[in-house]
Parts: structure tokens; sequence; C-alpha cells
């Protein structure tokens, strides 16, 4: 695994095949500069703790949205084989979901297990300039709180610090 990189660093740039609500597409990270990006790997495609993380982001797209951040979802898997799966399971998901068949994406956020060919459930929030503000890596049984992603994109959002626990409405730390 590489650990390159870091907080407050412009983020590794990628373009990738991906599944995007039935069709096949070229994205970029590139594509999103000017807004918010959650972008979130996971180990394969039919599996059983990846569906409830991938529909649990599904169910808060509006909110992300509403916060001026695009969800991109990424595993090691091909395009083909999403397109499969989402349309048999994840009917609902909307947003791109990468296909890193080459693992170059997963190796350069640092989360490719490269004896197993997997990504474990790293999650990154970059800023709309591409910098990298917030990371989170899980081992591969233990699925990541969207919660928890959206809070903490909410607290950089404002700029100021934010305390633990830290919820949007509540005071700053001035």
């Amino acid at each position: 695994m590489s650990t390159s990189i870091q907080v407050g660093k412009l983020a590794p740039v990628f373009q990738a095949k991906a599944y995007v609500a039935g069709q096949f597409k070229d994205v970029s990270l590139k594509d999103y500069q000017g807004k918010w990006v959650c972008l979130f790997f996971y180990p394969l495609d039919f599996t059983f703790v990846c569906p409830t993380e991938i529909r649990t982001f599904g169910e808060k797209d509006a909110e992300f949205k509403e916060s001026g951040c695009q969800i991109l979802a990424c595993s090691t898997d091909s395009e083909y084989s999403h397109k499969a799966w989402y349309e048999k399971e994840l009917k609902e998901v909307k947003y791109p979901v990468l296909a890193d068949t080459a693992h170059k994406i997963s190796h350069d956020y640092g989360v490719l297990l490269e004896e197993k060919g997997i990504a474990l459930r790293g999650t990154f929030l970059i800023d709309p300039q591409g910098t990298l503000q917030w990371m989170s890596v899980n081992a591969l049984g233990v699925g990541r709180s969207v919660d928890e992603v959206l809070r903490t994109l909410q607290a950089l959002q404002t700029g100021e610090l934010c305390p633990a626990d830290w919820k949007p409405g509540k005071a700053t730390l001035k």
C-alpha cells in the first residue's frame, strides 16, 4: 500500500470508465473541479457489507448534493461487473461507480491490498480546488458511517474550528 497521499496535498487525479445509472462513461476527478468530491472505495461487487454502504451513500446522495458534493464510488471490479450488480441489486444508486481494473486509483489513494487485488474501505473528501481535506480507511469487514462522512464534509465547509461531535447548526470555535 502507498502512504504518500496526505491531507492538505492535492488529491491524485484519475480517469476511469464508470458505470453511471445504466450507462458507461469516462469519469475524471477534473470533471468535478469547483465541487467537493466524496470518493469512496469498496472491495468487491457481489459481497455482503458493500451493498449496505453503497445503498446508504445512495440514500444520502441528495444531502451530499445540497452540500455541493459529488459522490464517486470505486472498486477494482470492471464496469461490466458494476453494471450486472447494480442493475440486479442496487438500481436506486445514481452516482458514478469507477472501474479501477488496473488498480492505479486504489494504489494512488493508498488503499490497494496488492496481494488480494482489492481496495480497503477508504473514504476521501476532496475540496473544490482538488486538495484532499479528510480521509478514513476501514478494514474489509467493517462498514463506514456515511452520516459521519457527511458531518465531516459539513464541518470542513464551515472553514472554522469544529469541536468534537459538532453538527450543523451548532456553534463552531471561532
